[in-house]
């Protein structure tokens, strides 16, 4: 059987690793300056994605650079419409005057789980996208409220999968102010990424096992281990003889995700 996946990581977002981090992975989302960075920092990081051969995409948030774009805010689908339509065309702007196409938009944070879960608010950010440009593929979870929306608008959609998060058994991730939220061991990690693709099975928080499916798996890029991740992670599935290639590449444009 062989074996292909997009290795994504969150990028722009001011933590210092972003050129350590280009090399070893195939798709950057990029802060497009809600939760961090700015238009010089977002310029800046897709020359350097530009030249390390790495897809972009657009990573918009709820404005909260306060708490990162990981506090959940009150936001109406009118209002999360025009943010995310903002953010996605600033962003594709500034893609188009380095030279580069953004391939994916991917909510990050806050906004992205409450997406998820939310069919009303999921609506609104995929006609964003879908009214934007309905080329991009999304990124979401898989058999999510946010892949569903972007799947009935027509949209690409790319089941993606955290390497360094911790799973709830009903597929949603562990809370971020749980102690087990995130993972520290890289080799753990790796290990798990594998059984994932091979098996389509990831181990809960709970101890249970967990079907899932991914186009794409992530590597955030603000943890304090974020390269050495990549590396170890890299590695493996090169090792295991796992096709590293941007999910555009992949993902035909009658592709709809879960289907």
């Amino acid at each position: 059987m062989n074996l292909c996946i997009d290795l994504n990581a969150d990028l722009g977002e001011g933590c210092g690793s972003d050129l350590e981090l280009l090399p070893l992975v195939t798709s950057a989302s990029i802060a497009c300056g809600f939760h961090a960075g700015d238009p010089a920092t977002m310029q800046a990081t897709l020359s350097a994605a530009k030249d390390a051969g790495v897809a972009v995409g657009a990573h918009p948030s709820l404005a909260d650079r306060d708490h990162f774009g990981r506090r959940e805010l009150p936001i109406t689908p009118k209002e999360a419409f025009a943010i995310v339509s903002y953010q996605i065309g600033a962003f594709a702007a500034l893609a188009q005057a380095v030279g580069l196409r953004p391939q994916h938009v991917k909510p990050h944070g806050a906004l992205y789980n409450m997406a998820a879960r939310d069919p009303i608010l999921a609506e609104a950010v995929a006609r964003a996208i879908a009214s934007t440009d309905s080329s991009l593929l999304i990124f979401t979870p898989p058999a999510s409220a946010l892949a569903q929306a972007a799947q009935t608008l027509g949209l690409r959609v790319a089941r993606e999968f955290f390497a360094d998060r911790n799973y709830l058994s009903d597929g949603s991730l562990v809370p971020r102010n749980h102690p087990d939220a995130l993972l520290h061991d890289p080799s753990a990690t790796a290990a798990r990424v594998l059984r994932l693709l091979r098996e389509g099975i990831v181990r809960t928080s709970d101890g249970t096992d967990l079907a899932l499916q991914a186009d794409t798996v992530c590597l955030h890029g603000d943890t304090p281990e974020a390269v050495e991740f990549a590396r170890s992670l890299r590695a493996a599935l090169l090792t295991a003889g796992i096709q590293l290639t941007a999910v555009g590449s992949r993902l035909q444009s009658s592709q709809h995700g879960d289907g």
